[in-house]
């Protein structure tokens, strides 16, 4: 199945440097209930964003201009902990969010991450330092991501560097899922199993 490919991909970077945002705070449990996915970018950090009577929190990043037009997040260490719920992926992703930027991500949303087309990025602490710090300024919180030279083009003329797995890398440049990504081998998937069924004649 296809996503939107992630190429070359500019846009703000809002700062969230706290440790261990969870998914709770993500995407609260209220918004689990629904039968599909939709809503869940009202979802997305509800009880940050939103006051009790509903209306938004002027102290939280996007509500603030210009991270209100967010299509980066800079986060902090191990991102995403806690439950296993793809919502919190879903709703980042209909949010805007097209990367998450940081230093450790939690297992199981890092590959949720991949498998919506959401690109996580890891640096050093020193990189992340170092972006963090960037994009705090409203002056210089746009910033490009390049993912096929693997670079971070900073909003202040300075390019950061990035390491990511080629698997991953290739089905995000190709806005590919895992089903997707598995059906790019076809024809060995197809000549394995005519080989198999030939020596094993009796499972046809």
């Amino acid at each position: 199945m296809s996503m939107q490919p992630f190429n070359h991909v500019e846009g703000i970077a809002a700062p969230m440097l706290a440790a261990n945002v969870d998914t709770d705070v993500i995407m609260p449990k209220q918004f689990l209930k629904g039968i599909d996915r939709s809503g869940l970018d009202r979802g997305a950090f509800f009880d940050l964003r939103f006051l009790a009577d509903g209306s938004a929190n002027p102290e939280f990043v996007l509500n603030q201009a210009p991270w209100n037009r967010a299509a980066f997040l800079v986060v902090g260490p191990n991102f995403g902990c806690g439950s296993s719920r793809e919502h919190a992926v879903w709703g980042l992703k209909q949010l805007g969010i097209r990367a998450l930027i940081g230093t450790t991500f939690a297992g199981i949303f890092h590959d949720n991450c991949q498998r919506n087309g959401v690109l996580t990025i890891q640096l050093t602490p020193a990189q992340l330092k170092e972006l963090g710090s960037v994009v705090s300024d409203a002056t210089t919180a746009g910033i490009a991501i390049d993912l096929e030279a693997q670079h971070i083009l900073l909003g202040d003329g300075r390019v950061l560097a990035f390491q990511i797995d080629a698997l991953r890398k290739q089905a995000l440049l190709l806005g590919l899922d895992a089903i997707g990504s598995t059906l790019q081998r076809s024809d060995a998937i197809r000549a394995f199993e005519a080989r198999h069924l030939q020596a094993n004649p009796w499972l046809a």
